[in-house]
Order: C-alpha cells, then sequence, then structure tokens
C-alpha cells in the first residue's frame, strides 16, 4: 500500500470515528460505541491510536462526554500506554476546542457559555491568575470539562497558560480515568462502566475550595456546578 492510499485510509478511519461517536450521541448509546471503537482500537495498531485520538478531539469538541473516552484508553492500552496516548490527546483536544472558541466557533461559544455568571468571573479572575487559575479551575467542578474549554477561549487567558495548565489540570483525572478503564477485562463491562454514572465530583470538590479561594481573593466568586470534571 502506497503512503498516498494509507494517508487516504486513516483520514477516512477518523471521518468514520468522527460520525460514530456524533451517531452514538444522537442515539443515546456512547458507551456501546465507545466500547467497540476501544475494542477495534487495541486491535489495530498505531493507526487505531491514531483514530481513537481524533474521535477523541472531535467528541470534545462537539461536546460529547470525554469520560467513557478516556475509560476506554484504559481498556484497549493498559493504565501506562492508555495514559501516554490520552494525555496528550485530551491536551490536544481541549485546545482545539480553545482555538476553535476564539476563531470559527466564537459566536456559538458566546451565545452558548458567554452571558453564564461563571464565565464572567472566570474571565476577570484569569486575566489576573493566569497559568495558576486555569490548573485550578481543571481540578474543580466549576463547569464540565467540555464547556470549560470554551468558557475559557472567551476568556483572555494566554494560549499558552491555557496549554499549560490544561496538561497539568488534566492529568490526575486522566490517570483516575485510565486506571479504572484498565481493570474492565470485556467489552461489556465497560458498557457498564461508561454506563454508569461515574463522576469525579467528590473527589474534585476536594481541590475546589483552592480555586474558590483563589477567586474569592480576586474579588469575584466562582460557584461549582454538579458535573463531572469530563463531561
Amino acid at each position: 500500500m502506497t503512503a498516498r492510499a494509507r494517508t487516504l485510509l486513516l483520514v477516512i478511519a477518523s471521518v468514520a470515528a468522527g460520525v460514530l461517536l456524533y451517531l452514538a450521541a444522537r442515539e443515546l448509546d456512547l458507551a456501546s460505541r465507545t466500547r467497540d471503537l476501544a475494542a477495534w482500537s487495541r486491535d489495530a495498531g498505531l493507526v487505531g491510536a491514531i483514530v481513537y485520538g481524533v474521535g477523541y478531539v472531535v467528541s470534545t469538541v462537539i461536546l460529547l462526554p470525554g469520560s467513557a473516552l478516556t475509560l476506554g484508553a484504559g481498556f484497549a492500552w493498559g493504565p501506562i500506554w492508555g495514559v501516554a496516548i490520552v494525555s496528550p490527546v485530551s491536551v490536544l483536544a481541549s485546545t482545539a476546542a480553545f482555538v476553535l472558541g476564539r476563531t470559527l466557533l466564537r459566536a456559538w461559544a458566546q451565545s452558548t457559555v458567554g452571558d453564564d455568571a461563571r464565565v464572567q468571573a472566570i474571565d476577570r479572575a484569569v486575566a489576573k491568575g493566569g497559568l495558576k487559575l486555569v490548573i485550578l479551575l481543571r481540578l474543580s467542578p466549576v463547569l464540565p470539562f467540555n464547556l470549560l474549554n470554551y468558557a475559557l477561549s472567551l476568556s483572555r487567558v494566554r494560549l499558552r497558560d491555557y496549554v499549560i495548565g490544561s496538561a497539568i489540570g488534566m492529568f490526575p483525572a486522566t490517570v483516575l480515568y485510565v486506571y479504572l478503564g484498565s481493570l474492565v477485562t470485556t467489552g461489556s463491562e465497560l458498557r457498564a462502566k461508561s454506563s454508569s454514572h461515574m463522576s469525579l465530583t467528590r473527589w474534585s470538590g476536594r481541590t475546589f475550595p483552592h480555586s474558590a479561594r483563589l477567586a474569592g481573593d480576586m474579588r469575584y466568586p466562582i460557584r461549582p456546578v454538579c458535573a463531572s470534571p469530563r463531561g
């Protein structure tokens, strides 16, 4: 197979992964689709990992929960390789949403989350806190993971601070979800675990007082919402 043919095949497979995730959202059966994609990716080598990564980026941009895909990575590649694959991919995915929120999807992001008082408070606080506040926001349940990407795109945070802060702040949850996924031994177990309402709210809630205190010091209170930090 020529290099051009392999590239075309990879593009087609990546688009298919994105379409699969979109259809999963419409059919409300994301767990089953994630199970299928994880099982296929595990047996597809490097191509499977790339397709899985593209699917992760697509799901983040279109606001599908990332927790199921993070669990799937643990199931497909185990705790070490799962983290090695998903951690940079999750940063890439959140950065893609952030950049789109500042460019092509600016109007949509503004209409979706721009009027939220928490988002306005984040903008004012980030202007003073920068990198540190991005890290704390990623560790806290102020906004769901995917929505926070777009909320921060409307703020004055620098791209560098956003990327570094997201990489640091998302890493603990990524490790936990991948590890949980690695404990699964069958596709049906993965589906059941993905379908269950697994949330890091209580865990991340322990870190929230630090970000709330920082925002409070800046005189811009931020209230948490009851949501998982990954969707």
